[in-house]
């Protein structure tokens, strides 16, 4: 029997470790953390590759994803941006970053677009609803996380009117992130009153989908579209900001803007993609149509998924740290970078950029809170600063260049968003609106303590060897 099980221990070894080194997509830093859990758990790590090693929606998803796009492409080109447009309209200190983002699934710079940052959770909350009862058309509305609790039902509530008004509704939610209201009284309400749901990666056969996918592939992005008018978007779920589901680290500290103008018809865009996804619906079924403002400012949609080529989210934060020439500063609240922004970050400060990073102080996350505070040192010694947020949990995704260029959406900088999730963000061009998320970052750094290279020093050698024992496979979490 020892010698069975030897024997068995060998193949499953030999088997995956082959497995994995034909494979192109991954990083060394990847490959050795699944040596290592395999060499150590040989049985449990195989089981664990099994259900999360590869990403891949599958041949089917793959092929749908690819279809949608492709009508996307031929029907609505106009509404994506040209590429030729992008020097014109962007400050050639950073073209690099935006031409790079319109290579992602192509969406280019469009003129015409006006934002509001939106104040705080109940303002955010108080406009939403209004513009929705002010719609006359449609509404659209895509959430990761979106709960059943104050929030989620005054959302629910206000499409139900629009509803019964005999305005479009369309509402989708992840199978994951959203199973408690999918399955509760009031999602099936919003199917009587009209709305017409969907369900994005749904979680309704698990068993078939640890079989031909990951569980873990989930849709993260948060988008809502009133009358192809108006668009929010940010890091804000359909929730409260007490987070009931994880309630000892509230609150979610969030940020949300409200546009206007031609980039509403980009995100409603990118909503209509998983809608098609999620439903089989042809681009024929929806009035698409661009309402750009005189006078207002250049942006574009960036949405990365699983579905897209590999390495784009890291990628893009990479040119856009590159093009900063005096000031950068980034929120998030998961900081798992790979090389590639890590190295961007410490370059940035080593050539005179100063470098801001804020990040939560005590996050909902163990081993992201681990893995992030290993790559302190290295931040710190290049001249980075680093801040950590005491007023709950920084929940904002917000990147600032130079006082011109802003970046906010969904995607943390985690190896989850950069590989496994389905994000949104907005790119522009615009000191007014960037000076607006800067002084929101500044408050964030306000109500942060620093974090110091000699503190950092000091910290206990358990500690130290605990951080990089999670960081070293960090690549498979």
């Amino acid at each position: 029997m020892a010698t069975l099980l030897l024997a068995l221990h060998v193949l499953i070894v030999i088997g995956f470790t082959l497995r994995i080194l034909l494979r192109d997509d991954l990083s060394p830093q990847a490959r050795l953390a699944w040596f290592i859990i395999l060499a150590v758990l040989p049985y449990v790590g195989s089981f664990i590759y099994f259900l999360f090693g590869e990403i891949d929606l599958g041949n089917r998803a793959n092929r749908r994803h690819k279809e949608v796009f492709d009508q996307i492409r031929s029907k609505a080109s106009h509404l994506m941006g040209a590429p030729e447009e992008t020097e014109r309209l962007i400050d050639p200190l950073y073209l690099t970053a935006f031409r790079y983002a319109g290579s992602i699934n192509g969406f280019h710079p469009v003129a015409g677009s006006r934002a509001d940052l939106m104040t705080d959770a109940a303002a955010t909350n108080a406009q939403l609803i209004a513009d929705i009862d002010a719609a006359q058309s449609h509404v659209h509305v895509l959430y990761y996380i979106w709960l059943d609790d104050r929030t989620g039902t005054d959302v629910a509530q206000a499409l139900m009117r629009a509803a019964r008004r005999g305005v479009t509704c369309r509402a989708m939610a992840d199978g994951l992130g959203s199973r408690g209201l999918i399955k509760s009284p009031l999602w099936q309400e919003m199917e009587d009153a009209g709305v017409r749901l969907a369900v994005a990666l749904p979680m309704d056969k698990p068993l078939r989908t640890m079989l031909t996918s990951r569980i873990d592939l989930r849709n993260h992005r948060k988008i809502t579209v009133i009358d192809g008018r108006i668009t929010y978007c940010g890091s804000r779920n359909s929730a409260d900001p007490e987070f009931l589901v994880k309630a000892r680290y509230a609150p979610w500290v969030d940020i949300m803007l409200r546009f206007e103008g031609a980039i509403v018809a980009q995100n409603e865009l990118l909503f209509l993609s998983d809608w098609m996804q999620a439903t089989g619906d042809n681009l024929d079924r929806f009035t698409l149509a661009s309402y750009p403002i005189e006078g207002g400012f250049a942006a574009q949609v960036m949405g990365d998924g699983p579905t897209e080529r590999r390495g784009a989210t890291p990628q893009l934060f990479s040119a856009l740290i590159g093009c900063a020439r005096k000031d950068l500063m980034l929120s998030t609240p998961y900081f798992v970078p790979d090389a590639t922004v890590l190295e961007a970050l410490c370059s940035a400060a080593h050539r005179g950029v100063a470098v801001t990073l804020i990040f939560p102080k005590v996050n909902d996350s163990w081993f992201v809170a681990a893995a992030s505070r290993s790559y302190y040192r290295r931040l710190l010694s290049a001249g980075c600063e680093i801040h950590e947020f005491k007023g709950g949990l920084l929940h904002a995704k917000t990147l600032t260049v130079d006082g011109k260029v802003a970046l906010v959406g969904s995607s943390n900088l985690d190896l989850r968003s950069f590989d496994l999730n389905y994000e949104n963000n907005i790119l522009l061009q615009d000191e007014d609106v960037t000076r607006a998320v800067r002084e929101r970052q500044q408050h964030y750094v306000a109500g942060s303590d620093p974090v110091t290279l000699d503190q950092v020093s000091a910290w206990p050698r358990h500690r130290r060897i605990w951080n990089n024992v999670i960081a070293t496979i960090g690549p498979v979490l």
